[in-house]
């Protein structure tokens, strides 16, 4: 279930996530985090073709919805497992980013995302080369980069990244926190 929203951002009732994202997609509740490794490069995941929206375009590590009453940590920690396979002891505790980040895109089939989506970031506590292969019915890659060459990419060559990780680097906040 996803919590739909009011204008206000206040949750206005909930609706089965495999029927919220449509051509006219209400406002919901989601969240985004970029995972950043030991040694400060940023984990890019690319979506798996079959993913509704945005498939094979290359985003940051996680995203997803929270579920009625759960927090964007609790989230954050069960869609981390769920995508990347990466238990949530070897996450550090996710500080909020942009807290009030919203954005609505359309995707080439049609499909609307529409979405309050606080951003995070959240240290790994383990290397990349220690991590399991993320689950194949969310991610088909995954890439590791330095944030000021992921912001060159995403300022370059916007059309093969996901919308919202783009409009995350509007927000200079991530500098300060992803540049190490």
């Amino acid at each position: 279930m996803v919590e739909l929203l009011g204008e206000d951002g206040q949750v206005i009732g909930n609706q089965p996530k495999a029927t919220v994202h449509t051509t006219d997609t209400p406002l919901h509740r989601a969240f985004s985090v970029h995972l950043v490794a030991p040694d400060g490069r940023v984990m890019l995941t690319r979506r798996a073709l079959g993913k509704v929206t945005w498939p094979g375009d290359w985003t940051n590590a996680c995203c997803g919805h929270p579920a009625p009453g759960e927090s964007d940590v609790e989230a954050i920690h069960r869609r981390t497992a769920t995508e990347l396979n990466i238990p949530a002891d070897a996450v550090g505790a996710p500080r909020a980013a942009i807290p009030g980040f919203r954005y609505r895109a359309v995707d080439a089939s049609g499909i609307v995302e529409n979405e309050v989506c606080p951003v995070y970031v959240a240290d790994l506590l383990v290397g990349p080369a220690d991590l399991p292969a993320p689950n194949p019915e969310e991610v088909m890659d995954v890439a590791w980069a330095e944030w000021p060459h992921l912001r060159e990419a995403l300022t370059t060559v916007p059309f093969a990244f996901s919308p919202w990780l783009v409009r995350h680097v509007e927000t200079p906040v991530l500098d300060e926190l992803l540049v190490r």
